[in-house]
């Protein structure tokens, strides 16, 4: 039964996510390129955390790959995080907020990127896991 048991757990992957929020209170979401898993759906930036790294880390480094912006620790405010099974693994995604970086968001990855107001956001096709994480936004703005 408990070997039973083990074998169904899914592999727990944790990924960082950020709600980079402007100066007019809009989010920046991308959309996932083609090729990757879920390609099409807009999502916001971030990506795997690496062993050895904290979620903050990875997020620096992710928002630097991703979208050619420097982020400071000191500017990454948790906010909520987003627990979701698929039915290849289970994901677990801190999303923090900033509102503070240097250089203009650019997309080095070939995703399309957009500003968008917060009560838009549910316009948009995004992964199941970042919808709950949706009227917390809008909350928050």
């Amino acid at each position: 039964m408990i070997q039973e048991r083990a074998m169904s757990y899914k592999e727990l992957v944790l990924v960082a996510a950020c709600a980079l929020i402007d100066a007019d209170g809009r989010v920046l979401i991308a959309r996932r390129p083609a090729g990757k898993s879920m390609a099409g759906l807009w999502e916001f930036p971030g990506g795997k955390v690496e062993a050895g790294e904290r979620p903050e880390q990875a997020l620096i480094r992710e928002l630097y790959e991703e979208l050619d912006i420097q982020v400071k620790e000191d500017c990454l405010a948790p906010f909520t995080f987003a627990s979701h099974a698929y039915p290849e693994f289970h994901l677990f995604m801190p999303l923090y907020v900033c509102r503070k970086w240097e250089g203009q968001t650019c997309p080095n990855e070939h995703q399309t990127l957009k500003w968008v107001h917060p009560r838009e956001l549910a316009g948009y096709s995004m992964p199941p896991a970042d919808l709950p994480l949706i009227p917390m936004l809008v909350s928050l703005l």
